[in-house]
């Protein structure tokens, strides 16, 4: 099972609430604790450019898309061991297709 299309309006509150305390998705949004998520689809994972990415972000050379996306935000630190990014996951299917709905629109 892969990523599928969610609900926009779903994921931004899911943003709001699980990811804006460390992330911003606006095109110029300054890194927090996190790095922006802006232009986030085809980028390789470590590249922001002024965020301190672990060593292993920097090395994972992940390509970010749906799917990818889909797999990491089950459980990012098996996904990525070594990262820094204090997020236990999202663990239902819905609620990630539906996040990453959200950051497909709002992170172009």
């Amino acid at each position: 099972m892969g990523f599928a299309e969610g609900n926009d309006a779903k994921g931004a509150k899911l943003f709001k609430t699980r990811c804006e305390q460390c992330h911003t998705v606006a095109e110029g949004g300054a890194n927090k604790t996190g790095p922006s998520l802006h232009g986030l689809f085809g980028r390789k994972s470590g590249q922001v450019e002024g965020y301190a990415y672990t060593d292993a972000n920097k090395q994972k050379g992940v390509m970010w898309n749906e799917d990818t996306l889909f797999e990491y935000l089950e459980n990012p630190k098996k996904y990525i061991p070594g990262t820094k990014m204090a997020f236990g996951g999202l663990k239902k299917a819905n609620d990630r297709n539906d996040l990453i709905t959200y950051l497909k629109n709002s992170t172009k």
